[in-house]
């Protein structure tokens, strides 16, 4: 549905989707391009990107492989954490669902930290993922994705895997 007009978007037509920064998340707006370009806003977007709206598939054509969902419900856990000790985790599997095919990057951002702030969008679900790429050297890489396997693989728990980092920073 467009966020201006209230109109349903329709499958495989242009669409507007626009990321606003508020104080303490991120709200999405979609819309269509007509509407985008002729409502006066007294915002600036974040992000600003156009694509072409994929209306949601039925239920029994979301099924995937359970790997893919779980690092997909990882991220999820892990940017609602909001915990800084994990963002070279929830950087390695955006990176993992964005080579899957799952998550488009849609804009990058320099942030403050010296990272870049990227902006992924679910291509399914059309969700919003905002992941800092900390600029991983390449000897952390190898440390980093042994924790995603070992989060992935249930080996470790995420409390455990958050003390472990708390204790070695």
């Amino acid at each position: 549905m467009c966020g201006i007009c209230l109109q349903p978007l329709e499958d495989k037509k242009p669409c507007v989707s626009a990321l606003r920064e508020n104080a303490d998340a991120y709200e999405r707006l979609d819309c269509h391009p007509e509407c985008w370009k002729n409502t006066p806003r007294d915002w600036e977007p974040f992000s600003v990107w156009e694509g072409e709206y994929e209306a949601p598939a039925p239920a029994e054509d979301k099924r995937e492989p359970v790997r893919k969902e779980t690092a997909e419900n990882l991220l999820r856990r892990l940017i609602a954490l909001e915990d800084p000790a994990m963002r070279n985790v929830m950087y390695v599997l955006a990176v993992m669902l964005e080579r899957g095919k799952q998550l488009v990057e849609r804009d990058a951002k320099p942030h403050e930290s010296g990272g870049i702030l990227r902006v992924y969008e679910h291509k399914k679900s059309g969700d919003t993922f905002v992941v800092l790429d900390p600029r991983l050297r390449l000897d952390q890489i190898g440390e980093v994705q042994q924790q995603v396997v070992a989060l992935l693989s249930g080996t470790r728990a995420l409390g455990d895997a958050q003390a472990e980092l708390v204790q070695t920073s």
